[in-house]
């Protein structure tokens, strides 16, 4: 099973650069980004950053390719597999049968997919409990809003960005049973991952209606959620990345989701011989999911806020709450 990713999740969050292990495996790493690119500043851009840190301490490049259209998710795994490339990661759900059916084709080149699995002996899938980082979010949002409404904008609808919807009602709704929540749709192709200019219009409704904070799980989309924001004078929470520096002032918090650590993990697991397979879902206990703190929104965020958004993290791990799971039980209580 994949090894947790607390400790490297603690080593990449203090810039941790240590001299590196003794290559007992070939490693020449290639990632295959997601529709919305590796400067998304979301969910590829985590898997980028990763990717960077591997290389910046190692000193091993990796190859990196930006898909357009869908066809080229199988085009590109095959093309590094041929190439002799190991590991090579998929970025999205959206890859999962490219990966099946490439995977089988190089049973002897290790593949990885993030928010995906793919039951095979050569790939490790990587899942995140979202649902728990989104509670955190939540709780934030609503103790932030001086309305009592706050919204949420999706990316593409599907199953995975429910998930993020469901657990920030949970959290919102947690701190004040009353709330009004917003939430919106982009699309349901993948051209959803990448409109700003509709992520814009859908928090500006939104805004309209008198939410005073809304929190996006849209990719790039997302981008014109946050500059919405910003012009309305009104607050965003950023997604997968740390995006509080996207519009200083104006982020109230961002739901970070550890991809970054997950490939930088697959790099360095194929480099020291450490290679594992199968899948593990990953959450606060694992230190896959979170939320960002840092200059940009420290004036936003009051010591209150930051000690019930602590308590609940610490009653989330301990199994005292239970946060919902939209993929497990769609029926979403909020």
């Amino acid at each position: 099973m994949i090894r947790t990713l607390k400790a490297a999740a603690s080593a990449l969050a203090l810039g941790a650069v240590a001299a590196a292990a003794p290559a007992l495996a070939e490693v020449k790493p290639a990632v295959v980004y997601d529709l919305g690119g590796k400067a998304d500043k979301s969910f590829n851009e985590a898997a980028y950053t990763g990717a960077e840190a591997f290389k910046a301490e190692t000193g091993i490049d990796y190859a990196g390719f930006e898909i357009q259209n869908d066809a080229q998710r199988e085009q590109a795994l095959r093309r590094y597999a041929q190439r002799g490339y190991n590991p090579v990661i998929a970025i999205g759900f959206s890859q999962a049968s490219a990966v099946e059916k490439v995977a089988k084709e190089f049973p002897d080149v290790n593949f990885g997919i993030v928010d995906m699995v793919v039951d095979l002996p050569n790939v490790r899938s990587i899942l995140f409990k979202e649902q728990e980082g989104s509670y955190l979010v939540g709780v934030m949002a609503a103790m932030a809003s001086e309305t009592g409404k706050v919204g949420f904008v999706g990316g593409m609808d599907i199953p995975l960005i429910r998930r993020f919807e469901c657990g920030y009602k949970g959290g919102v709704k947690s701190v004040s049973a009353d709330s009004e929540i917003f939430a919106n749709m982009t699309g349901t192709t993948g051209a959803a991952w990448t409109d700003p200019v509709r992520g814009g219009e859908l928090a500006k409704s939104q805004f309209a209606q008198g939410a005073d904070v809304v929190y996006h799980a849209a990719g790039g989309t997302g981008i014109g959620v946050i500059q919405a924001a910003a012009d309305e004078g009104k607050l965003a929470i950023g997604v997968d990345s740390n995006q509080n520096g996207v519009a200083p002032g104006q982020v109230l918090t961002s739901m970070l989701k550890r991809v970054d650590v997950a490939v930088y993990d697959a790099f360095m697991d194929v480099k020291n011989d450490a290679w594992s397979t199968g899948f593990e879902v990953l959450g606060l206990a694992e230190g896959g999911v979170g939320y960002a703190m840092d200059d940009n929104n420290k004036d936003l965020v009051t010591a209150d806020m930051l000690t019930a958004v602590e308590d609940a993290k610490a009653r989330i791990i301990s199994g005292e709450i239970t946060v919902h799971d939209y993929m497990s039980d769609s029926a979403c209580p909020y």
